[in-house]
């Protein structure tokens, strides 16, 4: 009897970088080392045709160039780790680089944008209401236990699919970029205040953009003052960088800093984690696996991810099961949460519909062990985390779901009507049928712009 998906164990193999032209002669030795990572990162389409050469078509780098004048929310910023993920056991070609789902998150080009819709009627820069719910600049007080804690706006690579993409990197033809307005240590020194004032909190995501873009010394010092507040009991460390530049973490000064963190942790009972962002099989490489391990042996108590539902990415249950394998027996790491990608602009050509979603959820029970199958997640503005089986109503037709929720945010201390009203969220238009479209298309003049924000851009 042949099962729907056959697991098979698969060892993990690290790209060589040495079959694209503009890396041929990079030794090993700078191909581990964090700093030439960063100072050869890929920023413009220049850059890219350097590295890539022949290799791949002018077609393919206008299609490149275009969607960073015309759609992107994001500026290119990859290293060249993230790029060698990219086809990586075959000479790139336009074609395979087109399919790979690599490329296909990490380095958008205008024709995958959707057409009709490229934003849905709703989509909102801060779709997440996040700003909204700060208690100081870049403290979001959201969940009545936690809080996230963004110490600084950029990463070591940008993600086009970014749900703070009002916020984080550097601006963008069709997206200015917001900035904070206080100086770095004096918002630390805010948020560090407002967890010690508030006891009801038990928990930080210490974020931004990226932690591996802050000073190991600033990081470790932010740290380690939370880990001296009895009420905090669990401290998440979020970094992208952990798979995409894994040679940050394996500095002797990471390591230092992270021995003596989970040290103190661990003498005080606190769980202290790192939660990265894998969205394919391929991105799990001998280099970051060993990254993740280092981790466990410095005494990180877990390493989650945290990845993200995408069309042409992680869409169908092998997919979804070959990353969620390769994490667990290849790194060690534990599927966390899969969200639905978040009503950003720009964004339909990636957004899976609520009932795709409740489908692949159904798919991969079964084959994982239960305390490693990921929860597949809906974001729902004012709302947040839900399991996509939690929604109250949906209609499938107009591809709108309504959700309820059962705790205040930090918006409805005087609004006691906000756990007994519903909340909405859509399902991008293109998968609707014909009727369902054409109702959007009647509405689209009531509905708000598709790029909005609550914030204002400061220069």
């Amino acid at each position: 009897m042949h099962q729907p998906y056959s697991y098979r164990p698969k060892d993990l193999v690290e790209p060589d970088w040495r079959r694209i032209p503009g890396w041929r002669e990079v030794t090993e030795q700078q191909w581990r080392d964090p700093q030439w990572q960063r100072t050869h990162c890929v920023k413009n389409v220049r850059q890219l045709r350097a590295a890539y050469g022949d290799l791949l078509s002018e077609a393919f780098y206008q299609d490149v160039e275009r969607d960073q004048a015309e759609r992107a929310t994001m500026s290119l910023l990859l290293p060249p780790y993230v790029l060698s993920m990219m086809v990586p056991h075959a000479t790139p070609t336009d074609e395979a680089m087109y399919a790979d789902p690599v490329r296909r998150h990490m380095l958008t080009v205008f024709s995958d944008r959707a057409e009709e819709w490229p934003s849905h009627p709703f989509a909102s820069r801060d779709s997440l209401h996040e700003a909204d719910m700060w208690a100081v600049e870049g403290l979001t007080h959201r969940y009545p236990t936690k809080v996230l804690a963004e110490l600084v706006s950029t990463c070591p690579q940008y993600c086009g699919h970014c749900t703070r993409m009002d916020l984080v990197g550097n601006s963008t033809p069709s997206v200015p970029k917001l900035k904070f307005s206080m100086k770095q240590g004096d918002r630390h020194d805010a948020m560090l205040d407002y967890v010690r004032r508030t006891p009801t909190i038990r928990d930080v995501v210490v974020s931004g953009g990226d932690v591996a873009n802050v000073p190991w010394p600033r990081l470790e010092s932010f740290v380690a003052a939370l880990l001296e507040m009895e009420h905090v009991r669990d401290i998440r460390l979020a970094s992208k960088a952990l798979m995409d530049l894994p040679q940050h973490w394996l500095t002797d000064d990471a390591k230092a800093s992270v021995a003596r963190l989970a040290g103190t942790a661990r003498k005080r009972g606190v769980s202290l984690a790192i939660h990265t962002h894998v969205n394919a099989a391929q991105q799990v490489t001998p280099l970051n696996a060993e990254a993740a391990r280092t981790m466990f042996d410095l005494g990180v108590r877990d390493v989650r991810n945290q990845g993200v539902l995408m069309r042409g990415v992680n869409d169908s249950p092998a997919a979804l099961l070959d990353l969620c394998f390769a994490l667990l027996d290849g790194a060690g790491v534990m599927p966390y949460y899969f969200y639905l990608c978040d009503m950003i602009p720009n964004a339909e050509h990636w957004r899976l519909a609520l009932w795709e979603t409740q489908a692949l959820q159904q798919a991969i029970m079964g084959y994982l062990p239960g305390f490693g199958t990921p929860r597949l997640v809906c974001d729902v503005p004012f709302v947040g985390k839900r399991w996509v089986h939690q929604v109250e109503e949906y209609d499938r037709e107009r591809g709108i779901s309504y959700w309820t929720k059962n705790y205040f945010t930090s918006l409805e201390r005087d609004a006691p009507y906000a756990l007994g009203k519903t909340y909405e969220y859509y399902d991008p238009i293109q998968t609707l049928d014909a009727d369902g479209q054409a109702w959007w298309r009647s509405h689209t003049t009531a509905a708000s712009a598709a790029v909005t924000t609550t914030r204002s851009v400061s220069e």
